[in-house]
């Protein structure tokens, strides 16, 4: 028999970042040389509270309940709180299986169009075409980082009316590495204000913001309209636990009624054992803060060491503030890459990885045009849990000092420039 299929599911294709990952291990199995910039997955190992929390906590196996583990709840409330100044209460958080499945369930549960600035990550326009939803990327310039400001934003409504609109707001950025300034969340919140806009906050990337000043949410501008989603992927390594959270202000709080019976008929309740492991993050955050602010260190100097290599290249690219990604730029590279048959982002990251041997992301996987000659940048090439051991916190990183300590980041480059010539 031959299965009718949803169509708007059977057009969808694989995430970008799933596919990528599992053809570049596919032929890293096969004995193929592959520098593979192309997934974003901490290397780092999951910090040892964690760990212990998860095998003490095995043995618990009954459902909890959709929302999630009481104390879990309490405990990001209070950790919100404190790291970044957010007063959302526990009564509105929700426990989901990765925060990706939580920005799914409000796509699908809240009404209007979906806006997102271009790039942005991949799952964000899928999720929105499951639900039939209007899916407006806004775009955005090189000259800024690639954030998005609030004239273009405003700019979205210049000739359509929503009674209600949705922004995704991935701060940091992936796939750019950016991270907003305080003055441009603050204009942004003003916009939406104005325009009844509901931001979900995807701030995944939070405690990898890099520098002194502390990371800032759209929520600390615009606390009435803001969701901010997180979990404990990045910042934590934890990414295969499958663990992410949803924290809703109180005057959107007509929303949790309806996502909790929504969770009661999809996913049910994450994994009690993973919950407790999260919670020894939350609850005792000083229990990991080095460890997590070391891992923060090695992704800011790998990214600073990949993005003046680009520049010594030939690429356009602005320096990430924070993530583990860059987005450099072909497009200095044009001519040359025309008269070899190249003319897409797509065409220009299969040649890299058939003839060079460096996985990476085309920009059109991002909503950018497939002409721009833009690709996704995964600095996390490395043995993270030597670089815990061998990474020189007191000495100050050259260019050398960094190709030692990165040598598969260093090798990808010197392939990609060699490919160039």
């Amino acid at each position: 028999m031959q299965p009718i299929i949803n169509s708007q599911i059977s057009e969808l294709k694989e995430s970008a970042t799933l596919s990528i990952n599992q053809h570049a291990i596919k032929l890293l199995n096969e004995g193929k040389n592959i520098c593979h910039l192309g997934f974003g997955e901490s290397p780092f190992p999951v910090p040892d509270p964690m760990q212990t929390a998860l095998r003490e906590n095995s043995h618990r196996k009954q459902y909890i309940s959709g929302r999630g583990l009481p104390e879990l709840r309490k405990a990001v409330a209070d950790f919100f709180q404190t790291q970044f100044g957010y007063n959302y209460t526990a009564e509105n958080i929700f426990i989901s299986p990765g925060s990706k499945e939580m920005i799914f369930q409000h796509v699908y549960l809240l009404e209007g169009p979906l806006m997102v600035p271009s790039p942005s990550w991949v799952s964000y326009g899928p999720q929105a075409a499951i639900r039939s939803k209007t899916f407006i990327p806004i775009p955005t310039d090189i000259n800024n980082g690639y954030r998005l400001q609030a004239e273009e934003l405003d700019k979205t409504f210049s000739n359509q009316r929503f009674p209600q609109s949705i922004l995704i707001l991935n701060n940091p950025n992936n796939p750019t590495g950016s991270v907003h300034l305080p003055e441009e969340l603050s204009d942004l919140a003003e916009v939406c204000r104005k325009r009844r806009v509901i931001v979900i906050s995807d701030e995944i990337y939070g405690l990898t913001k890099f520098g002194k000043k502390p990371f800032e949410g759209i929520a600390k501008y615009y606390p009435e309209g803001t969701i901010t989603t997180s979990g404990i992927s990045k910042a934590f390594s934890a990414g295969g636990w499958r663990l992410g959270f949803a924290m809703i202000p109180h005057e959107l709080e007509e929303i949790v009624p309806a996502l909790s019976a929504f969770v009661s008929e999809t996913f049910s309740c994450v994994s009690a054992p993973v919950q407790y492991g999260a919670l020894a993050a939350f609850k005792n955050y000083e229990s990991v803060r080095n460890h997590v602010e070391l891992c923060r260190d090695i992704h800011e100097a790998a990214g600073e060491f990949l993005h003046q290599r680009f520049l010594d290249i030939g690429l356009n690219c602005p320096k990430p503030q924070g993530a583990f990604y860059l987005f450099p730029d072909f497009e200095n590279y044009k001519d040359k890459l025309n008269s070899r048959g190249i003319h897409s982002s797509t065409e220009l990251t299969e040649s890299l990885l058939n003839e060079a041997g460096v996985a990476l992301l085309p920009g059109s996987d991002f909503y950018l045009p497939d002409e721009f000659l833009g690709v996704r940048v995964a600095s996390v090439d490395y043995n993270g849990e030597q670089l815990l051991k061998d990474f020189p916190v007191s000495s100050k990183l050259n260019q050398e000092l960094k190709t030692s300590l990165f040598p598969k980041l260093a090798d990808a480059c010197e392939r990609i420039e060699m490919w160039l010539k």
